[in-house]
């Protein structure tokens, strides 16, 4: 976890009604809230300078080990001309982790999945990633070299 993260985290530890939360489920859809803005705030600075718009949109999830709880959280989407990247969130549980994310590349009326990005899994507790496809292969830390290589399609 980068020295940002802590300290962050630290922060909202200490903010009131932090832990006021009914159940785990609460608390992970927090957290995975929480983790989606700090993921725009990071691509974001990311692409400072470069031209490539970034904009947050709403998703609808629902979670059926929740009692068929409905949340809402944020999506990602990077453009650049006609290209974009969209980072959907796909579900809270399932496949042994916590925040699932899909990265989809829309370009010449086509999607191509490029990767999966995890919140949470056994390996890791911060965000990993698997190409597409790629489902038992262990998540790989995900980071700014790996960003960049999945957003180059934007650019083809």
């Amino acid at each position: 976890m980068s020295a940002k993260a802590r300290f962050l985290k630290k922060l909202q530890d200490k903010q009131p009604g932090r832990g006021a939360f009914e159940n785990r489920g609460q608390a992970d859809i927090a957290e995975f809230q929480q983790q989606m803005n700090q993921l725009l705030e990071s691509m974001e600075t990311w692409l400072t300078g470069t031209g490539i718009e970034t904009a947050s949109t709403t998703v609808s999830l629902v979670e059926f080990l929740l009692g068929g709880t409905v949340f809402s959280i944020s999506g990602i989407q990077l453009r650049y001309e006609n290209r974009m990247v969209k980072f959907t969130p796909v579900f809270l549980y399932g496949q042994g982790v916590t925040g699932c994310v899909e990265a989809t590349l829309c370009a010449e009326g086509s999607t191509t999945h490029l990767c999966r990005l995890f919140m949470r899994c056994a390996e890791h507790n911060h965000w990993t990633w698997r190409p597409a496809g790629w489902s038992t292969r262990p998540g790989e830390p995900f980071n700014e070299e790996v960003f960049f290589n999945m957003v180059e399609g934007l650019l083809s």
